[in-house]
């Protein structure tokens, strides 16, 4: 049996390389770190001709092989590796049939380090269009290596390509130029040095100012004494090896390329004068929200009123049928309930990470960074300062990563500190709830007032983050400079299998993600619901009766009474009336100071821990949403979930930093605990204060 291949997919940002992986891929696929840091791994399994398998890596975009960012370090640390497990057997560079000269540049330089490489060019069912027609067979006569012309959206070619890694060994392995001639004394002396190693890699340890951390670099011990030219000369020799390979890549494609420009039909320039417009941009970037915004409420609403009656019903159901005792009243009142208060919220998840998705598929979101880098660099941030702030929609953890690609350090920074003010999907469940309970239905101008008040909500976490950047950039004493280049790739009907994978993905890790921390919280929490010390808890039926003697209750009324009371004497009562002086002053009694104290964990909890507390001892099938609406302030009488103190839970979640694993995420990429307690401490304070004014302002 065939062993398995390794295969790494390469390529300039927006060739089409995820569109590849998916191809490639489908559903066999997976999303992780790389070992030792928080760049995103992509890896999959790929079933190919002969029973062969390959083991697919899409490593991050990168321009060159010369690295200028963390992400770009991986794509080189694992080409020179060969101890690297991921290794590759067959490198496959993706380019973008409209970008094919700057996308060879990386081609060439891999083609250097003798590693079997397919070129791909892809988003072929544009040649036409573009007015493009190529020479395959001069091109893969120049380029030594075998070409696969593809159309994922077409979905031709993926079988050729296929072929081709399957059968890599029979690539040539040879260099499409001599880079060496660019200094030939130089380049003789250092083969001479090392006459057992390659010299393009000599060549990228020497210039690279990488740290290699998996590497072997026993073999480049001798290299750093051999840095006999300045770091103003190798970087003058890194510009001559980019002009060469460039002068190559000219003459292969005068023969290999020929464009039609007349014939090329191109509404790109049209579209960008109005969609980075200077008034018409902003408005049109606000109508998009607006309607994402309202879809979540009004496409979502239909599954969600199912999957919560469900848990209900299923609640319900498991009580009645399994036998009576702590495993029964465990899996009913703490996992099921614990549980639906998270998986009611998968379609509004889903959709967000729909529209999401769409945005960047089309490439409208880099007209986005583009348009927002005009208000940006007044508040100490840059334009690519928005993919995090965008991307913190969905969730603060990846987004502090993206802000790798940040080359001053002072906005790096700032962006990782002010992101988590974005309102990521976390919250969403919180808000939702909370929105559903406080807010009247009713529209204005065809909006209703719900999807107004989470866009609100939206817009409020952007200002504060947008606000502090401006206190940061003025009190943080760092001096850097920065210069702001965007890529704008070519405007595209998103493909539905690229788009389907990412909601599938996404929605995936954000369930399972946070269903653990809930399945432990909810067990843990329903313990302390349902044990507690002392007479008033084991006596509880004996004190709620004589209470209520002289009033003639029913059974079912008796059964709440001692439920309630329990509760309040419980492990879990007892410590959330000691924390409620605290949080009184916000309108919170001491079961919302519990859900807020066990969040910390993980925002969504909240929803799950309120579900899990409000449903022990209850014997009624209500959903979570009606047990919360009913909820009675024990100091000024009426509902708990008012309008007052809805906006004040509102606020105190828009702005609190109520998630442990960013802290984690925040110290290890600026590798030290000083800037996550200043978040902790500054976020929570400021949420205190805001919810508390609300609050006292609106009772």
């Amino acid at each position: 049996m065939s062993k398995q291949i390794n295969v790494a997919l390469i390529g300039n940002p927006n060739t089409g390389k995820t569109s590849v992986f998916n191809a490639l891929t489908g559903l066999n696929q997976k999303v992780g770190n790389y070992p030792g840091i928080t760049v995103e791994k992509k890896e999959g399994i790929c079933k190919l001709p002969r029973g062969v398998k390959a083991h697919i890596i899409d490593l991050p975009g990168t321009y060159s092989l010369n690295a200028s960012s963390l992400d770009e370090n991986v794509v080189i640390e694992l080409l020179l590796n060969k101890n690297d497990k991921d290794y590759p057997d067959v490198a496959v560079v993706v380019s973008d049939v409209e970008n094919l000269k700057r996308n060879l540049l990386l081609f060439t330089q891999i083609k250097d380090l003798k590693i079997p490489t397919i070129l791909v060019i892809n988003m072929a069912d544009r040649m036409e269009y573009k007015g493009i027609s190529l020479n395959l067979d001069h091109l893969e006569e120049e380029l030594k290596t075998k070409i696969a012309l593809v159309s994922t959206r077409k979905n031709k070619g993926i079988d050729k390509l296929k072929e081709l890694i399957a059968t890599h060994k029979e690539l040539s392995v040879e260099p499409c130029l001599d880079a060496s001639s660019i200094d030939k004394a130089y380049f003789d002396n250092l083969r001479k040095a090392f006459p057992n190693q390659l010299l393009y890699k000599l060549w990228l340890v020497i210039t690279q100012d990488v740290n290699f951390g998996k590497t072997d670099r026993t073999t480049f011990d001798k290299v750093e004494d051999f840095k006999t030219k300045s770091k103003a000369d190798l970087k003058r020799l890194q510009q001559k090896e980019t002009i060469k390979r460039y002068q190559f890549i000219n003459e292969t494609l005068k023969e290999g390329q020929s464009i039609d420009l007349k014939s090329a039909k191109d509404l790109r320039i049209k579209l960008d004068r109005i969609l980075t417009h200077k008034v018409w941009g902003y408005l049109i970037f606000g109508i998009i929200l607006l309607t994402i915004f309202q879809a979540i409420y009004d496409w979502s609403s239909i599954p969600m009123d199912f999957i919560d009656s469900s848990f209900a019903s299923l609640s319900e159901w498991t009580k009645n049928t399994l036998p009576e005792g702590a495993f029964t009243n465990l899996l009913a009142e703490g996992i099921i309930s614990g549980l639906g208060g998270i998986v009611i919220f998968i379609p509004q998840i889903a959709f967000l990470f729909l529209f999401i998705s769409i945005l960047e598929e089309s490439g409208y979101m880099s007209r986005v960074v583009f348009l927002m880098d005009r208000i940006m660099r007044r508040f100490g941030l840059s334009g690519k300062s928005v993919v995090p702030l965008i991307s913190g929609t969905a969730c603060a953890i990846p987004a502090i990563m993206a802000t790798r690609n940040i080359e001053s350090w002072k906005e790096r920074l700032i962006t990782i500190l002010v992101t988590p003010f974005t309102t990521c999907s976390a919250r969403l469940p919180v808000y939702l709830i909370i929105i559903a309970l406080v807010i009247p239905e009713g529209r204005v101008l065809g909006l209703s007032y719900q999807a107004l008040t989470l866009m609100l909500l939206y817009l409020i976490g952007f200002g504060a983050a947008v606000g502090s950047a401006w206190i940061l950039n003025k009190i943080l004493k760092i001096k850097s400079k920065s210069f702001f280049v965007v890529e704008m790739p070519n405007y595209k009907l998103p493909l539905f299998k690229n788009v389907a994978l990412t909601v599938l993905e996404k929605t995936k890790a954000f369930v399972f993600g946070a269903g653990k921390i809930i399945l432990a919280i909810s067990i843990v929490l329903w313990f302390l619901a349902s044990y507690g010390p002392g007479d008033d808890f084991n006596n509880a039926e004996n004190i709620v009766t004589e209470e209520y003697a002289s009033e003639s209750l029913s059974q079912i009324e008796l059964e709440q009474k001692i439920a309630s009371h329990k509760l309040e004497h419980s492990f879990i009562g007892i410590a959330g009336h000691a924390i409620e002086p605290a949080i009184r002053p916000l309108g919170y009694d001491w079961k919302i100071g519990i859900a807020i104290v066990s969040s910390f964990a993980a925002r969504e909890v909240f929803v799950g821990t309120l579900a899990t507390i409000y449903s022990v001892g209850s014997d009624e099938e209500e959903t979570i949403k009606n047990r919360m609406a009913g909820e009675v302030n024990p100091i000024l009488g009426g509902p708990l979930f008012n309008f007052a103190s809805g906006i004040s839970l509102l606020l105190f979640y828009a702005f609190a930093m109520q998630c442990m694993s960013t802290l984690a995420i925040v110290k290890k990429e600026t590798n030290s605990w000083k800037w996550p307690m200043y978040q902790l401490v500054i976020m929570s304070a400021f949420a205190y204060l805001v919810a508390l004014i609300a609050f006292q302002v609106l009772k």
